[in-house]
């Protein structure tokens, strides 16, 4: 039987047929961001809200967040829209400060931070597992296995890219392959976030549809209202009105597939 992941206060879903849409800013940045973002993505279709508040940043002077600050605005915003809400934790001595969040996310820096995966596994809440940058597909389940051997199974895996040889056409390679192979070995859901894997705006539709035929249960998309003030990936986000637009086109992908 296949899991699925629910968050019941709010009825998002994803797996066993449930389709989900995570949205929202790469990073929360203040408190009118994260709530005008919240409510366009809710009314354009979205059941969670997506959002980073301590950010793995590859430059030391490159925008890190607002840590629990973020956090504080980005659970605020959900439950005002009435939103589950997604967050990165990247230290486990900072889980307190999660509470208010619905699902956990590991980003691909710690995939194989074998000691957080562990003590996630010992939580209640649903664990969103990014794959690692150049990780295989049985690493990313083995990581899988380090959460639920600890006794959590609401996992959800998420194929986000894997650095190959490009020259820099796209941020990483976006592996679709993964999405069936991953349906066939395990009863997890998977869901495909196209804004890491492409690193550019452009790309993210064509790639969400493409997700969205080969079988994912969700996808995770950056959205926010101003890209080019975006303090972190302002070039891999869509606005509202095209987030809007993909949610419509993707639907009707699925629609045909029926």
């Amino acid at each position: 039987m296949n899991t699925v992941i629910e968050i019941k206060e709010y009825g998002a879903r994803i797996g066993g047929g449930c389709f989900g849409f995570i949205a929202g800013p790469c990073s929360v940045e203040s408190a009118g961001q994260i709530h005008r973002i919240a409510a366009r993505v809710k009314a354009a279709g979205a059941s969670f809200l997506r959002g980073g508040a301590f950010k793995p940043r590859t430059s030391p002077y490159g925008f890190q967040g607002l840590g629990a600050e973020g956090i504080e605005l980005l659970v605020q915003a959900g439950r005002e829209q009435g939103l589950a809400v997604v967050s990165e934790i990247m230290d486990i001595r900072t889980i307190d400060l999660f509470e208010g969040v619905d699902i956990l996310q590991v980003g691909a820096r710690n995939t194989q931070n074998y000691d957080l995966l562990r003590e996630l596994g010992r939580t209640h809440k649903p664990i969103l597992l990014k794959r690692g940058i150049a990780g295989t597909i049985k690493e990313l389940l083995l990581s899988a296995e380090y959460i639920m051997a600890s006794g959590n199974q609401q996992v959800i895996l998420c194929e986000r890219g894997i650095r190959t040889f490009d020259g820099g056409y796209t941020r990483n390679t976006l592996d679709l392959s993964a999405v069936p192979v991953l349906k066939e070995l395990t009863h997890l859901p998977v869901i495909v976030d196209p804004s890491h894997a492409t690193g550019r705006a452009s790309l993210v539709e064509p790639m969400a549809l493409a997700a969205a035929a080969c079988g994912a249960d969700g996808l995770m998309i950056e959205v926010h209202d101003d890209p080019g003030k975006a303090l972190s990936d302002g070039h891999q986000s869509l606005t509202p009105g095209q987030f809007e637009r993909l949610v419509g086109r993707v639907r009707a992908v699925r629609e045909a597939l029926k």
